[in-house]
């Protein structure tokens, strides 16, 4: 399994992250032919090779073309060079019209429509919306309203749009690489947004890493180190923020970002790597992080648990399960388990002290692999049915049909639930073989 270190001694952006991942070797012409199945008009994508502080990266840019608005901020984003610049290379990117403007204030739900009307892939349209939930639940808190009312200003500008996506598709086109990130650095001083002068870190910046219970350390380097765009990237992707810890770099890229820092490169470091004392070639399943959440308890009653169980999983948690336990004194008991994602633990672990008898809860964090999903959808005598598949290394070794699906099916036709599920197995194993 291969890992991506982000190094952010000098923060990090949209377009300093996609400039590190083509100068890790993703093709920039793949990288444009993707964006296009978004519905975006009115820019162009810039590819340069250049320096920074005599580092050699690659600088990314979304160039807007006339009568587009890109809200001006100032995220760290450079300003359009003349085409046919010496030593820069462009990708142009030119879409089709599908009724937004580009002086829009997209709101949540207008973002989520763009990107589930296109034609990317699900895992890409997945993680593009988490990105985008990120800001929203930011500014929702910021502005005090639920996230699916707040309007990106700077977030919601079709450069921004073009970062998140691309990043996104960035990552899918480097093999979906476990993601790890540095300590977050941020500059001082102030900063221009839609919000009128705030402090750094910026307001949306502050309350993403916040959310996700990420420290964040102020250097002297005067400006915005890490941009809204940024942070809600990187606030989704990594699993960690650490130094970099038994990581063997295989291949190392840097994104350019803007300006001329005082004090440091302005430069994103990102490092492909492999993780020391595993597989030299690894394996392709997915890896995560999660919070293990155990309490003993020997004095609540199975409505409780039920209940308790049952609204868990309603408000997030992975998974909610009970064991039984010998106690103290020789009692019964259960031991009440939460799985949840890290970022969570803080708010399970108040779900858990307050809506049972638990009096203290222990925490713990695991890693996880995972099998690479995948859905099909195969032909019975009872319809169409849906079938997911986990696949390990190019063979599938997993194949479950969607159980809501075969229950329905099951009713429609009077017949045993079994029946169902055994056809639609049947089928995924005859279309395996042709």
């Amino acid at each position: 399994m291969q890992t991506l270190y982000l190094d952010l001694f000098s923060g990090i952006s949209g377009d300093m992250f996609i400039g590190a991942l083509l100068d890790l070797g993703i093709d920039a012409k793949t990288l444009d032919r993707e964006l296009k199945k978004l519905a975006l008009d009115g820019y162009h994508l810039h590819v340069a090779r250049g320096q920074k502080c005599g580092i050699e990266g690659v600088k990314f840019d979304v160039h807007l073309e006339a009568g587009c608005d890109d809200r001006s901020h100032d995220h760290g984003h450079a300003h359009p060079h003349p085409h046919g610049a010496p030593g820069h290379a462009h990708e142009h990117s030119h879409g089709h019209s599908h009724g937004h403007s580009h002086a829009e204030n997209r709101d949540f739900a207008q973002i989520q429509q763009l990107i589930g009307a296109s034609t990317l892939s699900p895992w890409v349209k997945e993680k593009s919306v988490a990105v985008f939930r990120r800001v929203a639940v930011a500014e929702g808190k910021i502005h005090g309203m639920p996230p699916e009312q707040v309007h990106f200003h700077e977030v919601g500008a079709v450069d921004s749009i073009v970062d998140i996506v691309g990043t996104c598709i960035g990552l899918e086109l480097l093999g979906k690489p476990r993601v790890l990130a540095g300590p977050v650095t941020e500059g001082t001083g102030f900063v221009k947004c839609a919000h009128g002068r705030m402090p750094l870190p910026a307001p949306a910046t502050l309350e993403i890493f916040a959310a996700r219970g990420v420290a964040i350390a102020q250097c002297e380097e005067p400006g915005e180190l890490v941009t809204p765009t940024g942070a809600a990237l990187v606030a989704e992707f990594a699993e960690t923020f650490a130094p970099m810890s038994g990581l063997v770099a295989r291949k190392i890229g840097y994104g350019l970002g803007t300006r001329d820092n005082r004090t440091r490169p302005n430069v994103l470091r990102a490092v492909l790597a492999d993780a020391a004392g595993t597989d030299a070639d690894g394996h392709d399943w997915e890896t995560d992080t999660i919070a293990v959440l155990e309490t003993n308890l020997d004095d609540v009653s199975g409505e409780v648990l039920g209940h308790f169980i049952g609204t868990t999983l309603a408000a997030g948690a992975l998974d909610v399960f009970h064991t039984p336990v010998q106690m103290k004194k020789n009692r019964p008991g259960v031991l009440l388990t939460v799985l949840c994602r890290a970022e969570d633990a803080d708010k399970f672990t108040v779900r858990l002290l307050r809506h049972t008898s638990a009096f203290g809860v222990r925490r713990t964090i695991a890693e996880r692999r995972k099998l690479r999903r995948g859905f099909v959808t195969v032909k019975t005598e009872f319809g169409d049915i849906p079938v997911k598949l986990g696949m390990l290394d190019g063979e599938t070794v997993q194949a479950a049909p969607e159980f809501e699906v075969c229950r329905a099916k099951a009713v429609q036709a009077g017949v045993p639930l079994k029946e169902v599920h055994d056809a639609a197995l049947i089928a995924r194993l005859a279309a395996g073989k042709k």
